[in-house]
């Protein structure tokens, strides 16, 4: 079953409603072509859920983390790991049992050490300014 919003980059808080309302992990899978607003959705929920840190694509750090008023969230990028051992070598797992919100982009890379529980949203670009975000449903 799939739950899905278009939105215009505009309204881009159309689409983190969207996601609040459907949230039911604290992880969170962010998958979708280059370019089709990953990060851009992500910068948008870190914003929401409170934190005034500078969110960034985490492509060279691999992981990035934001303060909120009483926990942390971690931001994850795989598109640079070759072998799924290299997530684990940085302590993944761990990550996913802090309690803390997770939001990951290119997940599939490491599908091995997903957590048993995550939301998934699969992105499309309809068009310059306009993205389809979707809901997988298990």
């Amino acid at each position: 079953m799939l739950k899905s919003i278009n939105y215009q980059l505009k309204d881009i808080n159309l689409a983190i409603d969207f996601i609040l309302k459907n949230i039911t992990s604290k992880t969170l899978l962010f998958n979708g072509a280059m370019g089709s607003g990953k990060t851009t959705i992500i910068k948008s929920l870190v914003n929401r859920l409170g934190s005034t840190d500078n969110v960034s694509s985490p492509t060279f750090s691999i992981v990035n983390e934001y303060k909120l008023k009483e926990s942390t969230v971690y931001h994850f990028d795989f598109y640079r790991i070759k072998k799924e051992s290299e997530a684990y070598d940085i302590g993944v797992e761990e990550y996913f049992e802090s309690g803390n919100i997770c939001l990951l982009e290119w997940a599939e890379i490491i599908s091995e050490h997903l957590p048993l529980s995550y939301d998934h949203y699969q992105l499309e670009m309809i068009n310059a300014s306009t993205r389809k975000l979707k809901q997988v449903i298990k």
